[in-house]
């Protein structure tokens, strides 16, 4: 991450040649200064056609005109490459709305990374079916909502969740360990804007208590997924992993002290992946742009 404003062009398109010709010639005729580049290109299989992907920074002050006239402009290119594409700003923090149930370890962190400014991020409120954390996540200064979630309110609870999504402005909804299913509804109203923290090294181990799963099996090695949540669950493209390795003496709670460890660091990393438009999705997969 660079101290000055840039902008950050995040696409992909079919691919072909001349891509980056035609991009990086693009703010080359503008006098566009490249800070950062990273392509990737994805060879045609399983039927999809071959994909290429782009990750550009561009320092703001080098070009002629502000955002709004850059996106207007860029826009004939990416129509000519049939591109999927969005360009942001460095000096706009993006907005992230974080969702937790009863445990603290990812709150706690991102809070505290949140603090510090080593997440340069806006938290509007934080929304949780318990009402354990209002203290302190008020202590913050941070709006606290109570939504609680029972079998028979789930339609109404999680329409009062996407409400207040929509009220805070949000850019980024995070499961911090929020222990509920979402709504199909709500997860096909935020495609690749929901991050989850996943207990375990997806795909192994999917649904409740993967470490005593895991404990059961003897496996050597545990981990966390950050994904992105959708109707399918634990299914989502994945944007982050790590393991940590155990061995024979290790007992549940151990496996349980040690992966919430790693489950608050894959989060983190995830979600600035995230933010700084690191990830590209494409299909149930993700480019991540480290």
């Amino acid at each position: 991450m660079h101290g000055e404003r840039f902008y950050t062009l995040a696409a992909s398109c079919p691919d072909r040649t001349g891509i980056i010709a035609r991009v990086t010639g693009f703010f080359a005729e503008h006098r566009g200064w490249i800070l950062e580049s990273s392509f990737h290109a994805d060879a045609a299989a399983d039927g999809r056609a071959a994909r290429y992907f782009m990750r550009i920074e561009v320092k703001a002050d080098s070009l002629p005109f502000m955002l709004t006239e850059l996106r207007a402009r860029f826009a004939p290119v990416a129509a000519e490459l049939a591109m999927d594409w969005k360009i942001s700003d460095s000096a706009v923090k993006k907005r992230v709305v974080i969702m937790v149930s009863k445990q603290e370890h990812c709150l706690y962190d991102l809070l505290a990374r949140w603090q510090a400014q080593e997440l340069n991020i806006e938290i509007p409120c934080v929304i949780s079916n318990h009402d354990t954390f209002k203290g302190f996540v008020e202590w913050h200064g941070i709006p606290f909502h109570h939504v609680p979630v029972t079998p028979d309110n789930k339609p109404q609870a999680y329409a009062e969740v996407q409400r207040l999504f929509e009220e805070s402005h949000g850019d980024t909804m995070v499961l911090a360990r929020y222990m509920q299913i979402l709504s199909p509804e709500l997860c096909a109203a935020y495609p690749g804007q929901i991050l989850n923290i996943h207990h375990s090294f997806l795909p192994s181990f999917v649904g409740a208590k993967p470490y005593h799963q895991a404990y059961q099996r003897g496996v050597k090695l545990i981990g966390a997924t950050c994904h992105y949540v959708t109707a399918e669950l634990d299914q989502g493209p994945i944007v982050e992993q790590d393991v940590i390795r155990i061995d024979h003496s290790d007992s549940p709670d151990d496996m349980v002290r040690y992966g919430k460890d790693i489950e608050k660091t894959v989060l983190a990393r995830g979600l600035r992946y995230h933010l700084e438009d690191r990830v590209l999705v494409h299909g149930n997969k993700t480019v991540v742009f480290r």
